[in-house]
């Protein structure tokens, strides 16, 4: 029998943690999706650098411009002096971001899940990796919080960059570039198109078809809005009984005109060609008494209600955008394979 004693075996070493406590990393789905779509997502993050950045610049220039000429004491005639080279640059960043909508669905929205179903590997994923609904939900997530993120930044810089000359029509009308480019609404139109190239794609699972349907379909949302845009607001309505020989009144700052008339004196009113061809000066008086033109009518938004019309449409898109989720997940989680 042996006499040789057993010596007890030491007990396991204690991972070292080197460096401090690990930092946060991305994990599961979270993680695959983003490895998946890095490129576009990091595309899009520098390109929003990039363009904060320039804006910032710009508006430092504008500021200093406007600074030299008295602003914000002195009339505003004396800021408008030399403003070519910087309201020509606001409208070329307020032209350029009218594409980014199109673009962000066209190249972003369109092959995010048709590229997926395509290859195959949505079936690889939803099959042993996740459900359907779990893979649509982070594919989807991540997606539109990059949008997010990108275009609140773009709209709260264009925003600060045109405030200081937001009054004054020469420099950018209110009622395109600036609506469109400040506030919620580039948020919702970004959105609801890469929504629209998402659901799009589902469907079609051909990623150039659709591509090519995305674009026609971003164009048309683009047409959609620009036409009706207006139609949020609440028309104002100032009219005069003093006579139409003065000329139609003079609007507010900024106000944009929508329709002149003739007003009557029983409150209706009449085409500002209204007796133009009666003939002779006297004549045409004539008419007027005849038909009881008494003055103007001008029809016209203020500015102070783009704020309010800006979330009204906006509050429709992101409707619009909720209802093509709804539609994606509906349709994803029998056919995404």
């Amino acid at each position: 029998m042996s006499n040789a004693t057993t010596t007890p075996s030491a007990p396991p070493a204690l991972p070292v943690t080197v460096g401090g406590s690990r930092r946060p990393r991305l994990s599961g789905m979270t993680w695959l999706i983003w490895r998946q779509h890095r490129a576009a997502f990091w595309t899009m993050l520098a390109l929003t650098a990039l363009a904060v950045a320039w804006m910032l610049y710009q508006r430092a220039g504008l500021l200093d411009h406007l600074t030299a000429k008295g602003w914000p004491h002195s009339s505003p005639d004396k800021w408008m002096e030399d403003i070519q080279p910087y309201s020509a640059a606001l409208a070329k960043a307020s032209l350029g971001l009218g594409f980014v909508p199109v673009l962000l669905g066209v190249f972003l929205g369109a092959p995010l899940l048709a590229g997926d179903l395509e290859s195959g590997t949505a079936k690889l994923v939803t099959t042993q990796a996740a459900s359907p609904a779990r893979w649509l939900a982070a594919k989807i997530g991540i997606t539109a919080l990059v949008v997010v993120v990108c275009t609140v930044a773009v709209s709260f810089t264009f925003g600060r960059w045109w405030a200081p000359v937001s009054r004054q029509d020469i420099v950018l009308d209110w009622t395109s570039g600036g609506f469109d480019n400040t506030g919620p609404v580039p948020v919702a139109l970004a959105l609801f198109t890469v929504l629209g190239g998402v659901a799009i794609g589902m469907v079609l699972r051909r990623t150039l078809l659709s591509m090519v349907v995305t674009f026609f379909f971003a164009v048309a949302v683009q047409v959609a809005w620009g036409q009706y845009r207006l139609d949020l607001g609440h028309v104002v309505r100032i009219t005069t009984d003093s006579g139409v020989d003065g000329g139609a009144p003079s609007l507010p700052t900024a106000a944009y005109e929508i329709d002149q008339s003739f007003a009557t004196s029983s409150g209706e009113t009449l085409s500002w060609s209204t007796c133009v061809h009666a003939g002779s000066e006297k004549a045409v008086e004539a008419c007027r008494q005849q038909k009881g033109i008494v003055g103007w009518a001008v029809d016209y938004l203020p500015i102070s209600q783009m704020s309010g019309m800006q979330w009204l449409g906006a509050s429709i898109l992101f409707a619009l955008a909720a209802a093509v989720t709804a539609f994606v997940f509906l349709w994803g989680r029998k056919r995404v394979v």
